[in-house]
């Protein structure tokens, strides 16, 4: 398979997709884990060669060093490349032609349980399929399934690294409120807004995913490895780039794009002048997604790029949860805080959205006796925020979990 031993990739496939792929499948996904590390995140002409070819049979172009002619007349007149176009793509491409690569990729995702999801499966996210050719071509993740899911309820809290204790006020309220009205969280995970935005909704036991700019094996930025941590053990960590991939300012910048697709709607809550979550609110306007900024203070800089978004008419003004729940309202949810209450909340506390637990362990763990966790355990199952497996329960989002 592409000059490789087919076993050895079939293993290696199978480490980080369902362990049932057929050969066809493998081959798929072999293809496009490999084409994750030779074309740079957004490149059209990668999207566009995919789309008409197949991974595959794309990535065979490559490794067979077809010329840019051959290239486009394989497209046809769909394939709307021109051969210039086509050249500078194998130029860009060839130096990054390392099968060696894609392998240790593979073997970096199994060892950390990263998982490669491709457009063909049903669950990859609705709203990225909108980006087209500039879509990516695989994302790698690393964290729970509810939670990878949880992408179509989601709503995106974006904001500066330097942010205010204003700011970071406003941001804590925001995200638990939307959490608690059944949306789940996305964000970056730099620090100042989005760090914040990925802490409360964890506070707030709900679904949180962190989109980033390198491999999900390297939490950057440093300083949030202990927050990366907690969103792999209760959310979802999400680049489309292979493990062992650096963060670049590129790479962030195409970042914010998945941001936005993924989301169905983007508020900025604070901002300066050059801020980089602009470049976020501009890639969900050109999606034609809902975009939200929060209005602060007059006289801080912090705020001057919503104040500008607010100004220019693109955006529309929210200050409260109900407000930017406004901008993409769930069809069915029930809220957190009508399920929730302050006798279950420690039992929540004791409880993993990963680990399967007994409820003698949530017992000891929680402090509370075994026959009151039975009884809780009924009730929230019902409400879709635990569920019932084989070796114990685990705790779950009410999206994920279809309450209504």
């Amino acid at each position: 398979m592409f000059g490789l031993k087919e076993a050895e990739v079939a293993n290696l496939v199978r480490g980080v997709a369902d362990p049932d792929v057929d050969r066809d499948a493998i081959e798929e996904r072999f293809a496009r884990a490999t084409w994750s590390g030779i074309a740079e995140p957004g490149d059209r002409i990668a999207g566009a060669v995919i789309e008409a070819l197949g991974a595959p049979r794309a990535l065979a172009a490559v490794v067979e060093r077809w010329s840019a002619e051959t290239l486009v007349a394989e497209l046809g007149v769909n394939g709307a490349i021109s051969e210039s176009e086509a050249q500078q793509a194998l130029d860009r491409w060839m130096p990054r032609l390392n099968s060696g690569n894609a392998l240790v990729a593979l073997r970096q995702a199994a060892r950390f349980g990263v998982r490669l999801r491709i457009p063909d499966e049903p669950d990859w996210p609705t709203g990225v399929r909108d980006l087209g050719e500039h879509g990516p071509v695989a994302l790698w993740t690393r964290g729970t399934d509810q939670a990878y899911r949880s992408l179509d309820t989601s709503i995106a809290l974006v904001g500066a690294r330097a942010a205010t204790g204003y700011g970071e006020h406003v941001t804590m309220e925001s995200s638990a409120g939307l959490v608690d009205r059944g949306y789940a969280i996305v964000s970056g995970a730099a620090y100042g807004i989005d760090g914040m935005a990925h802490r409360a909704a964890l506070a707030s036991h709900g679904m949180t995913v962190a989109f980033l700019a390198g491999g999900v094996d390297r939490f950057y930025p440093s300083g949030h490895d202990a927050l990366l941590t907690r969103i792999v053990e209760q959310g979802c960590v999400i680049s489309e780039l292979p493990p062992g991939s650096s963060p670049t300012r590129w790479r962030f910048l195409q970042r914010n794009r998945l941001i936005a697709a993924a989301s169905l709607a983007t508020v900025v809550l604070e901002a300066g002048w050059r801020s980089g979550s602009l470049n976020t609110a501009n890639h969900a306007q050109a999606l034609g997604r809902p975009l939200g900024a929060v209005p602060g203070p007059v006289t801080s800089a912090a705020s001057a790029g919503c104040h500008k978004l607010l100004r220019e008419g693109n955006a529309i003004c929210v200050t409260t949860p109900d407000e930017m729940a406004e901008l993409a309202p769930l069809k069915e949810t029930t809220p957190v805080a009508e399920v929730v209450t302050r006798e279950n909340t420690r039992l929540l506390d004791a409880m993993s959205a990963r680990s399967q637990r007994t409820a003698e362990d949530i017992a000891a763990r929680s402090g509370l006796s075994v026959a009151e966790v039975r009884s809780q355990l009924g009730t929230l199952e019902l409400d879709g925020l635990v569920r019932d497996g084989s070796r114990g329960w685990t705790k779950q989002s009410p999206a994920a979990g279809g309450a209504a």
